[in-house]
């Protein structure tokens, strides 16, 4: 059974199992489920039978259905093992998953589409406070990451070690993000290098919002 992955293309985390995907060369199905207002169809009954979450990704397995991107891309590493997307080391396996989880834990979940809607529509909030918001939260983030990306010695190509990890998987969503909500960049350049480095890799290039034409042609 091929897998399948529910997913829309602007989706920070469909985006990180995209890369997972591509990185293993794992062929995939994909259906898409827009996640614009008022089109949204993360909400509608038949997309609440799939995942009682609304939320994407999702992905179908011979198994049956995995939901929350960290989960997926874990299960991906484990039941396609090569390339690897953590170190075998346990301390630097570790290490790897706390630069992940900056992204998935601090810095997604409030910049997430949910809240920043819901901030627009219970607060009040106009496009600048939005974008001001996002920033802060970015920033937050990134300081915290580029000083880690220090400590580990990045080499400026990927986050940790001499090949895609799961911290490049969840940082370049992230970082493509930051770009579209024109946040500045230039006191992080170990994050940029890497960003620059690692969307010309064909499997990043190819996970990227624009090159999905089924979505982006509609978009």
């Amino acid at each position: 059974m091929r897998l399948k992955l529910y997913d829309y293309f602007r989706s920070s985390a469909a985006y990180r199992v995209r890369i997972a995907l591509n990185l293993k060369n794992i062929e995939y199905d994909s259906q898409t489920v827009d996640l614009r207002s008022p089109l949204s169809e993360q909400q509608s009954l038949d997309y609440l039978s799939v995942n009682p979450q609304g939320l994407v990704p999702a992905l179908e397995t011979k198994n049956g259905l995995l939901t929350q991107s960290t989960a997926i891309i874990e299960y991906i590493d484990e039941v396609y093992p090569e390339p690897p997307l953590l170190p075998k080391n346990p301390f630097h396996k570790a290490q790897v998953r706390a630069l992940a989880q900056i992204i998935a834990c601090d810095i997604h979940p409030l910049n997430n589409l949910r809240v920043l809607n819901y901030r627009a529509a219970e607060k009040g909030q106009n496009d600048q406070e939005k974008m001001n918001w996002y920033q802060h939260w970015i920033h937050r983030g990134f300081v915290a990451f580029e000083k880690m990306l220090s400590k580990l010695e990045c080499n400026g190509q990927v986050c940790f070690g001499s090949s895609p990890s799961m911290a490049d998987i969840f940082l370049i969503p992230q970082v493509y993000n930051a770009i579209r909500f024109d946040c500045n960049l230039e006191n992080y350049p170990l994050i940029h290098s890497v960003y620059s480095h690692c969307t010309a890799l064909d499997p990043f290039f190819k996970a990227a919002p624009e090159n999905q034409l089924a979505f982006a042609t509609s978009a």
